[in-house]
This record gives C-alpha cells, structure tokens and sequence, in this order.
C-alpha cells in the first residue's frame, strides 16, 4: 500500500526539500498560496478525532481509577492517571485546528512542541510505576472492569494511532502524528497491563508488567525527543 502523499499547508514560497525538520519528506516541497480544500477537511478529520479521543480518555482516566483502587492495582492506577497527559495532547491538537490557527504554520510549530513536552510528561508517569513495582515486588491483580476497559483500550487506540498518522501526514502535522503516537503507547501500555495480569494469574511471573513499562516509558521518552525534532510527522 503505497503511502499517503501530504497536502501542503499554507506558504508563500516554495520551500526547500532539506529544510529544517522536513528531512524525511514530511513537508512538501513546494505549495500553493491558500490551503485546497481537501487539506481543510483532513484539518476537521483531525480535530474531530482529537475531540474523540479527549472524551474517550476522560472516561478511560475515571473508570481507571476506580477499577485500580478496588483492586488495589497500582498498575492500573498509573495508566489511568496517565490518560491526563493524553487527553493534554487531543486538547492540544484541538486548539492547533480550531479557528485562524488551522491555516498557521506557528501554530504548528507551537502545538509541535507541547505534544513533545506531553511525551515527556507521560514518560515518569509510566518509569516510576514500574520501578516501584519492581522494588515492593508489587502483584498486579485481578480487575474485571479494569480487563474490559484495557480490552476496549486495545480496539480503540490502535485505530485512532493509525488514523492521525495518515492525517499527520496528508497535513504536514507533527502534532497530530504525535497525539497518534500517544494513542499507540496507550495500546501498548494497556496490553503491559492485560499481559501482566495473565502473566501474573498463570506463571506468577509479576514481574513482566513492570519490566514492559520500563520499556514503553523509554519509548516515549524517543518519541518525545523525535516530536520536538519535527521527526514525528510521518
């Protein structure tokens, strides 16, 4: 499948291949004067999916906590309190698309960087829970609501992670390339959770939960680094 190619966003002179942050080919290398009408409607797209994933994330962080809290499972406690920094980056990119900013290019840059900073927020969330974990040999539990909400996790996120780098790319959108990335390391995270628990429930190896989180912390700390770079939008 070939992959999608980008639309430009509004410049008044043709820019240069290898520009700045533009290096892997994310940004055209000429546009026209005015955005066309397709790169409008990507620019929608991408805002209504932020508005989903804002809500969704809002449910996902509230039914996080109390699942977590029953069940006494500091795993699922820190994934939900990490849907705060995710739903900061939808808000983000909602603001990137919402009024005269959607056709500005320093909007751009600006929404760039605090998704970037999102990541580096997200990050601790993630490396502290499992370094506790891993020091109080910490067993996750059994948490029915908890299993069906990162189950739901696991549908979801994927296919809004895809959706926005597609749109990421057709827009020339770092920003909404990165919230796309959030919403992939949410599905990661989410299956460390599943993973552990069966893990845990079968082999009593309790200690893979909070090993894989070390791990996906790492990775958002690179995507972060690539989001500020401007590496993140395709």
């Amino acid at each position: 499948m070939t992959n999608p190619q980008p639309l430009p966003l509004n410049r008044n002179k043709t820019a240069p291949a290898d520009a700045a942050g533009c290096k892997d080919g994310c940004c055209s290398a000429a546009a026209p004067a005015l955005p066309d009408a397709g790169w409008i409607r990507y620019a929608r797209a991408a805002r209504m999916l932020s508005w989903f994933s804002l809500v969704w994330m809002i449910l996902e962080g509230a039914l996080g906590l109390v699942a977590g809290g029953a069940a006494g499972s500091v795993s699922l406690i820190g994934w939900a309190l990490s849907s705060a920094v995710e739903a900061l980056a939808s808000i983000i990119v909602i603001w990137r698309f919402t009024g005269s900013r959607t056709h500005s290019e320093n909007a751009e840059g600006l929404a760039q960087k605090a998704v970037a900073i999102s990541f580096w927020l997200l990050a601790p969330y993630i490396a502290i829970q499992s370094v506790i974990d891993l020091a109080t040999g910490h067993h996750a539990e059994s948490s029915l609501l908890g299993i069906v909400l990162t189950a739901a996790s696991l549908i979801i996120m994927p296919i809004l992670g895809v959706a926005k780098h597609r749109l990421g790319t057709r827009l020339n959108s770092g920003a909404t390339a990165g919230e796309g990335t959030q919403n992939l390391l949410c599905a990661a995270t989410a299956a460390a959770v599943l993973i552990g628990l069966a893990a845990n429930a079968l082999f009593g190896a309790w200690w893979l939960d909070p090993i894989t989180g070390l791990i996906i912390a790492a990775v958002a700390v690179k995507e972060g680094r690539e989001a500020w770079r401007g590496e993140d939008c395709c």
